[in-house]
């Protein structure tokens, strides 16, 4: 019973009862990302995405993130990346993963000593 009450009221668990049955009756997929995120499109002009795990937008690649958001019209399947474009990678922010520039907490809690022309302020 608590997994059906799940499945009707939350979002954060997946699509919801109301999604899911707004994609059966108006969506038509339109494609599918490398991290197996599903793509949708109905005749009315909507788009949305099913996500495959946890639905966390920064898990939407640029190219489709574009698509999503109607800034483009051709989709991500029909079009060839670009030699300067780099792959997509998850945003890391928030965990173990994240980037820390040296002389942050996280990594040693020193910072590196000023160098060159700077100068400390004093108050007179």
């Amino acid at each position: 019973m608590l997994r059906l009450l799940s499945f009707i009221f939350t979002w954060w668990n997946g699509p919801g009862l109301g999604t899911r049955l707004s994609t059966w009756r108006t969506g038509t997929e339109v494609g599918r990302d490398e991290q197996g995120n599903v793509y949708y499109g109905s005749k009315a002009g909507r788009r949305w995405v099913i996500y495959n795990g946890a639905p966390e937008a920064s898990r939407i690649p640029p190219e489709w993130y574009q698509w999503l958001h109607k800034t483009v019209d051709t989709l991500p399947s029909e079009t060839k990346p670009r030699v300067w474009e780099k792959p997509w990678v998850p945003n890391l922010t928030g965990t173990s993963g994240a980037h820390a520039p040296s002389g942050s907490l996280s990594v040693t809690g020193k910072r590196a000593r000023a160098t060159g022309d700077y100068e400390a302020w004093t108050p007179e």
